[in-house]
């Protein structure tokens, strides 16, 4: 089965986006049931609902079917495997905050490591409809219409987009000091609250730019091989590739790059 799976990860992708389809849809039909009650808080300022962990089993029931031996690596958990040669990293509801509090965007994203290679990626946001899709050696698409990032070629007209710490403010001020300088010298910052989300927007030329840190594999395992498909670069803080498990990621377009690594390294060490 393994080799066959290595020579058909587009077939899989296209399986893949099936299901954060119907787990997204499940996410919507929900919202409008969603009370304080429902409301969990698992650390300071990160929150868990029934419609987290009830989309996390969907998605990781119908996975199951798709490649039965693979591991999982989920946000809320509610499955624990050993690390195989397949991974599946969920995080089933990426803006949680927004959802308790009716607000979009959240986005379901999914995708598959092959031993150290992330091979698929899939960012589905729920307010809009909108699935983002790609695998291994294969374009970039948006509800079936090929996307790449933006060619905009200089920071100052570019869009840049971020995340707030929750817990971490050790480093706040560094990023103040980060968000100054974009405010005044781009098109402007915008803060929606999932990352999945910005990083698809990044891949498909809504933003230019997207930095932020203390993420999770969850956050960014499928938006970063989104925009790397499109065209685009996904590097840490320190213009490196630990950027999965490094809890920190700059992407970007290739043109604008250079400028905003440079600010970020200055601003954030």
């Amino acid at each position: 089965m393994q080799n066959n799976l290595n020579m058909n990860y587009e077939t899989l992708c296209i399986k893949v986006t099936k299901i954060a389809t119907e787990a997204g849809n499940f996410i919507r039909k929900e919202k409008d049931h969603i009370s304080a009650e429902n409301v969990k808080e698992k650390d300071l300022h990160s929150y868990v609902t029934y419609v987290d962990t009830e989309t996390e089993k969907l998605i990781v029931s119908k996975l199951e079917n798709i490649i039965p031996n693979a591991a999982f690596l989920t946000e809320e958990e509610t499955i624990q495997n050993e690390q195989k040669e397949y991974t599946w990293i969920i995080d089933p509801l990426d803006g949680t905050t927004n959802y308790i509090h009716g607000l979009y965007p959240c986005s379901v994203s999914i995708a598959l490591r092959h031993n150290d290679e992330t091979v698929i990626g899939v960012v589905y946001e729920v307010g809009h409809n909108e699935c983002f899709y790609t695998w291994k050696n294969g374009p970039a698409y948006l509800n079936g219409n090929e996307i790449s990032v933006s060619g905009t070629q200089s920071l100052e007209k570019a869009l840049v987009a971020t995340g707030f710490p929750y817990y971490d403010y050790e480093r706040l001020e560094n990023l103040l000091q980060c968000l100054k300088h974009f405010m005044k010298n781009t098109h402007g910052v915008r803060r929606h609250g999932s990352a999945a989300t910005d990083l698809a927007y990044v891949a498909c030329g809504r933003y230019e730019a997207f930095f932020e840190y203390s993420l999770n594999p969850w956050d960014v395992a499928a938006g970063a091989l989104i925009v790397k498909q499109a065209g685009g670069i996904v590097t840490d803080f320190s213009g490196e590739n630990n950027y999965l498990f490094g809890q920190e990621i700059i992407a970007s377009n290739k043109f604008v790059y250079s400028e905003f690594y440079k600010i970020i390294k200055e601003s954030m060490f």
